[in-house]
């Protein structure tokens, strides 16, 4: 910026702190002038900021107020196109701080540094549709829990310290708080087990701090705080336990950061937090009998729907079609393997796409070993990768299935 422009900016922000009811008080008696002057001359040889408050405590400015006033300078220079290096977000503790001096009790101390993560994310990008939706389903239910209003959003702005991309993240936050319902926006989860099944996938069984109230079928976001505020959708393996515990399928996927911590990285004892539970579309109706096919951690829903029949068994009869490449990559066998041993109506059908040694009616993909399967009075549910999914329902329709008898985790019913 020129000499004037800076001083013209540093005229906007001492008018904002004289709007500032509690920082106001500390303008009086002040020459404005030679305020001016010396912050322009500072601004001027530290472009975009540099340490232009740091340390200086000239106007007797609490920690708190002195980072208000930082924020304040953020958006001047922000909205006259200067990155603000001194001004750049504030940390999970200093968030917290600043929030609590605007609004007193509005976020929990130990619940700031995930909501502050969040924002973060949401604000900078970086996820997928899938991702972004994980981490607004999270955000939507904070939004709610904690009583948020519009009018609340000017101080989280100014506690995060940038007001780059905020409109639109807090207008997606609003979005989805309209949404989600009511309830907690994530559940303490402690690692309990970590079982690399086979090359690039983990069985990780564990135990939120409070029961996660979900449904076989649904989805819920994980997050890991080795990657503060990414979060990833994840179908528990099991239905609802008495001892509370959940067990996630993960596969390490490529350019997949969350993926690739939770099958690397975390290790029993870790902490992990599972957001709310939202359906796929995978569940149970009435008492007819299944068709299920799974393709790689697809397996996952379609097990807990098995779990939940053998739960309370009502008569009808189930078909898991488990599809993977090779005999080694049938991960979960031992479980398979229990729960065909305790349930004479589970039927498994195990199916290999890339194993020259498999029964010639466990060869192929999944899809087309199930068809030979299917019977009238199914109701065929299909999860896997989504080269599976793709023309499932066309192939099932084609194959004579009804269409309210065709069920694909191809929708989140708030999106």
């Amino acid at each position: 910026m020129t000499e004037p422009e800076v001083r013209e900016a540093v005229t906007h922000w001492l008018s904002l702190l004289a709007a500032d009811a509690e920082l106001s008080p500390y303008l009086i008696g002040v020459d404005r002038d030679r305020l001016t002057a010396h912050l322009a001359r500072t601004l001027t040889t530290a472009p975009g900021g540099g340490a232009l408050l740091d340390g200086w405590g000239g106007l007797g400015w609490s920690e708190a107020q002195h980072r208000r006033a930082v924020n304040y300078l953020a958006r001047v220079l922000e909205a006259r196109g200067q990155p603000a290096a001194a001004t750049r977000a504030a940390s999970a503790d200093q968030f917290w701080e600043a929030v609590e001096d605007r609004c007193p009790g509005l976020l929990p101390e130990r619940e700031a540094p995930l909501v502050h993560a969040a924002l973060d994310r949401l604000m900078t990008g970086g996820d997928d549709r899938a991702g972004r939706l994980a981490l607004l389903a999270v955000l939507g239910r904070a939004y709610r829990r904690y009583g948020l209003r519009p009018t609340h959003a000017a101080t989280l702005q100014e506690a995060l310290g940038t007001s780059k991309g905020w409109r639109r993240a807090w207008r997606l936050v609003e979005w989805a708080a309209g949404r989600v319902g009511d309830g907690p926006a994530w559940w303490p989860a402690e690692v309990l087990d970590h079982d690399r099944a086979c090359d690039g996938l983990a069985i990780l069984t564990v135990r939120p701090w409070r029961r996660l109230p979900y449904q076989p079928g649904q989805a819920v976001p994980v997050s890991t705080p080795r990657l503060p505020g990414r979060w990833r959708w994840y179908c528990p393996a099991n239905a609802p336990r008495p001892d509370g515990t959940v067990e996630l399928h993960v596969r390490s996927v490529p350019a997949g950061a969350v993926s690739t911590s939770l099958v690397h990285e975390v290790r029993p004892g870790e902490l992990l937090h599972l957001g709310p539970p939202i359906d796929t579309g995978l569940y149970l109706g009435d008492e007819r009998e299944l068709l299920l096919v799974a393709g790689g951690t697809g397996l996952a829903p379609l097990r807990a729907l098995v779990e939940q029949v053998a739960a309370a068994p009502d008569g009808r009869r189930v078909t898991l079609v488990v599809g993977t490449r090779t005999v080694a990559d049938l991960y979960d066998a031992v479980s398979l393997d229990k729960l065909a041993c305790a349930h004479d109506w589970l039927r498994i059908v195990p199916v290999f796409s890339h194993d020259s040694l498999a029964e010639p009616g466990e060869r192929g993909d999944a899809l087309t070993v199930a068809l030979d399967h299917l019977r009238p009075d199914q109701e065929v549910y299909v999860c896997g990768p989504p080269a599976m999914l793709a023309g499932s329902r066309l192939r099932l329709l084609a194959a004579g299935v009804p269409a309210e008898r065709i069920h694909l985790p191809d929708r989140l019913s708030w999106r």
